[in-house]
């Protein structure tokens, strides 16, 4: 048995597995020593929610740059949210970014108005309190992806100042960066483009709490890029976001 032990070492010594295994074991009992409930005590707070009491945070185990560290990242995790009227080019344009970013070896992930509505707000409508929960709830799933490494390109029209700077707050409190981005076009040319043929269906009264129709969009006043879509590529667009991140810090490449 001793000489099958020492077989066995030296196997693995030659492998370079055996140190491999040493620092796994030994990093797993620092993380959750001889038993699961360290683990648990570790990532227990104090924080307790302010709708429900029994709601408590949960912390990880490690920083957002451990988290960089461990992913080998070329960026930082953030938010790109992107907002504008309906045609104005904030689908297309994440949707390239998402791609180009991607191709750079960057961590991205495009979460566009329309498709949030199939699943996670599939429930909810369009007037202004429904609008409202929607945004909130994109705003806490962009800040989860952000403090997962990841850039978050949202893509909704987010009409409301106030909803936007919610958003912006909840990443403030998680010292997450968010960077407000106007797909800024006329109403005339978003209309004339209207890819949806929703402007349409709202000037002939067949869809009510319209964006820029019925209801108000609240331009930005202080957004961090500006992409005038009707003078600008898609390219371009997409040049002027990166080299903005750039600057930033955001990405390294």
């Amino acid at each position: 048995q001793i000489m099958a032990l020492f077989a066995r070492t030296g196997s693995l010594l030659r492998q370079g597995r055996l140190g491999r295994q040493v620092h796994a074991s030994l990093s797993q009992n620092r993380l959750f020593g001889n038993d699961t409930q360290t683990g648990h005590k570790d990532v227990t707070t104090t924080i307790k929610s302010k709708h429900n009491e029994n709601v408590i945070w949960s912390d990880a185990l490690l920083t957002k740059e451990e988290r960089e560290q461990f992913l080998s990242s070329k960026n930082k995790g953030a938010t790109l949210y992107i907002t504008g009227l309906s045609g104005s080019g904030k689908s297309t344009v994440g949707a390239a970014l998402e791609r180009k970013l991607l191709e750079m070896g960057i961590h991205a992930y495009r979460l566009d108005g329309d498709n949030i509505r199939f699943g996670l707000n599939s429930g909810l409508g369009f007037s202004a309190e429904d609008r409202e929960e929607n945004l909130r709830r994109i705003g806490e799933v962009a800040a989860l992806f952000a403090d997962s490494g990841v850039i978050a390109i949202t893509s909704f029209i987010s009409p409301y100042r106030a909803s936007r700077e919610k958003a912006r707050e909840i990443h403030k409190k998680s010292d997450l960066p968010f960077i407000e981005v106007f797909a800024d076009v006329p109403l005339e040319v978003a209309e004339s483009r209207d890819p949806k043929g929703l402007y349409k269906k709202a000037r002939a009264g067949e869809l009510k709490n319209f964006t820029g129709i019925d209801d108000p969009y609240e331009a930005p006043e202080n957004p961090e890029i500006v992409l005038p879509t009707h003078e600008l590529s898609v390219e371009q667009s997409c040049d002027k976001m990166i080299n903005e991140l750039r600057k930033m810090g955001i990405i390294r490449v």
